[in-house]
């Protein structure tokens, strides 16, 4: 197994305080199941390349119960790719021999690890599905992707490529840490699930540790969680404190990217037309979406409500300060987001007969649940942007065809408005984990065709300033049987 690192930043042996490795010579360390070596093919001021090479002993790997079982063919704990293919091997070769910059420390030059440096990196071989597998999962992390495939059998083209590629991967500003806890962490998540030890709680722990500054916003956290821990018992608790953090960075990006007072610094040539809500230049269009629900539900004069994602609980506190609202349902696939909403509407120092309003439960919006039925109206905020759209067929199932609430409100962000938002490029979306964002025909015409096929009647406004162009940062459908 071979990772190379390659860095232009001058002078480029800066690489070897960072890996605390001297580039004059060869190091060697010895681990359980053969040797790691560390050395510099090259070592200029303008151009360093740190190696590392894994020697593993597969005899070794059999006698000491590392490799695998071999029941089902007698020779697989001898003829197998684990001496040869990165793996859960060189994520543990590789913290041990840079343990040092893997923590962000350099003792000679302690400033040295917060320097963003033109960074290179090189694993070969890679087991991978597809070239796609390895895009997906270095792509959002900021790096140029390059990849090579492997046939199975160069002399024999028509058999194809095997299921190994060479890795390259380019990144022009990261610091050496996040590099090397990107590849600590995702070397293991390709491979088969012969983690060559025990997985265990320490092991999640690792995760968060390692993961910390970038997982919880990965768009494939889930798939990499589950790979990286295989088993439910550590999977699942581990993905509701990824989603917690998640959901608590994304509060603030969000609240901070569309704060209403953004619009007045355009341009004051263009006319802003006049809203049903009109927002005080201190009010955010979080605050504004949910006021503006609330308000709705009230001059609904719904009794039972339904708050379907109702993540900390704010829409669910407006809901209880309306006398006429008798019971509240507030539901969130996140059992942590409902821990925070009982702690922040303190639940436990509520009068009973006003606690008796409320019931907190934990589900999703795309399975059937029968505890939905019944309810007068459902407030959907900001939720089915983080659906897959391919899945949205399954939430109108269980919110309009199942449950089937006498009027259900929902808000999404509103695509053509991102224009006037400086900080986002083109086609980029508000919020790392959305999965889509309508336009207003777009949400218009979903909105429309639900409607129709589930017997409601539709009405659509927007929420925030509204310019002639693009229209408000955010959009309401309020359907009504």
């Amino acid at each position: 197994m071979l990772l190379t690192i390659t860095t232009t930043h001058q002078p480029a042996t800066d690489l070897g305080y960072l890996l605390h490795k001297n580039p004059a010579r060869l190091q060697t360390l010895d681990i359980a199941y053969g040797q790691a070596h560390v050395f510099y093919p090259e070592a200029t001021a303008e151009r360093c390349t740190a190696a590392l090479l894994l020697d593993i002993d597969p005899i070794g790997l059999v006698r000491n119960h590392r490799g695998p079982a071999g029941e089902g063919f007698a020779l697989e704990q001898y003829v197998n790719d684990r001496p040869y293919v990165a793996s859960s091997f060189l994520s543990t070769a590789l913290a041990k021999a840079f343990n040092t910059a893997l923590n962000g420390t350099c003792k000679d030059r302690p400033n040295l690890p917060e320097l963003l440096l033109p960074l290179e990196t090189t694993v070969a071989a890679l087991p991978a599905a597809s070239a796609e597998q390895l895009h997906r999962l270095f792509a959002p992390l900021g790096y140029a992707i390059a990849t090579e495939a492997h046939p199975l059998d160069p002399t024999r083209p028509e058999w194809g490529n095997s299921r190994y590629f060479t890795l390259r991967l380019h990144h022009p500003a990261l610091r050496l840490r996040d590099l090397l806890s990107h590849l600590y962490v995702l070397i293991p998540v390709l491979d088969r699930g012969d983690k060559h030890y025990w997985i265990n709680r320490e092991e999640a722990e690792k995760l968060l540790r390692r993961g910390a500054d970038w997982l919880p916003r990965h768009p494939e956290r889930e798939f990499i969680t589950r790979r990286y821990l295989r088993f439910a018992e550590f999977v699942n608790p581990t993905l509701e404190r990824l989603l917690a953090v998640d959901a608590e960075a994304s509060d603030n990006d969000e609240l901070r990217a569309e704060l209403l007072t953004e619009p007045e610094r355009a341009s004051a040539a263009e006319p802003a037309v006049d809203t049903q809500q009109p927002a005080t230049p201190s009010q955010n269009l979080h605050d504004l979406r949910l006021d503006r629900v609330a308000e709705e539900i009230r001059r609904l004069g719904a009794k039972r409500v339904l708050d379907l994602g109702c993540g900390e609980g704010k829409l669910l506190r407006r809901l209880l300060k309306n006398p006429a609202v008798e019971h509240v349902l507030g539901l969130d696939v996140s059992w942590r987001e409902l821990e925070r909403a009982r702690q922040r509407l303190h639940l436990a120092e509520m009068a009973p007969r006003q606690r008796d309003r409320l019931t907190l439960t934990q589900g999703s919006l795309l399975y059937h649940d029968p505890r939905l039925a019944g309810y007068d109206a459902a407030a959907v905020v900001e939720v089915i942007e983080h659906l897959d759209e391919s899945r949205l067929a399954a939430f109108e199932q269980v919110v309009f065809a199942r449950a089937r609430p006498g009027a259900v409100l929902v808000t999404t962000p509103n695509a053509d408005y991102n224009q006037r938002y400086d900080s986002l490029a083109a086609g980029e979306f508000r919020h790392s984990d959305h999965r889509f964002e309508w336009t207003r025909a777009q949400f218009a015409a979903w909105a429309t065709g639900v409607a129709q096929q589930h017997g409601y009647r539709v009405r659509l406004e927007p929420l925030g300033p509204e310019y002639a162009e693009v229209g408000a940062p955010s959009q309401l459908a309020v359907f009504e049987l």
